[in-house]
Order: C-alpha cells, then sequence, then structure tokens
C-alpha cells in the first residue's frame, strides 16, 4: 500500500509541475496554447513521476540484494 501510495503522490506533483511549465510556455503564445500545453506538460510530468519511483523502487532492490550478498560473503 505505501509503494502504490508513493507512486500516486509522485505522479501527482510531476503532472502538475508538467502542467505549470507547460501552461507558462504556451501562455507566452496565447491562451489556447496555454491550455494545450498545460494538458501536455501533466501528461509528460505524470509520465515522468511514474517511471522515477519505478526507477527509485529498483534501485532500492538492488542496493538490499548487495547488501544481502554482503553479509552472506562476511559470514563464510
Amino acid at each position: 500500500m505505501k509503494k502504490r501510495l508513493k507512486r500516486i503522490l509522485s505522479r501527482a506533483r510531476y503532472a502538475a509541475m508538467g502542467a505549470a511549465v507547460g501552461a507558462g510556455i504556451g501562455g507566452l503564445f496565447g491562451r489556447n496554447t496555454a491550455s494545450t500545453g498545460g494538458a501536455l506538460g501533466a501528461l509528460v510530468g505524470a509520465t515522468i513521476g511514474e517511471k522515477r519511483v519505478t526507477v527509485d523502487s529498483f534501485i532500492d532492490d538492488v542496493k538490499e540484494k548487495r547488501a544481502e550478498r554482503k553479509e552472506l560473503a562476511d559470514a563464510e
């Protein structure tokens, strides 16, 4: 449950930042472009947030496995 909640919050945070950046850049060109830029920015941000959490959890798993191997090697 904790892992799932972390992924949801990460996706939401990056989607919000992406929407803000996209709308800001689109706003330089016009009102309709700001709306489109915000939507596209949110989509990109959510995708980045999803991938980032997935990669972070993978790295944590690798670190744990290395620690376990080191403990087993030290025990021998």
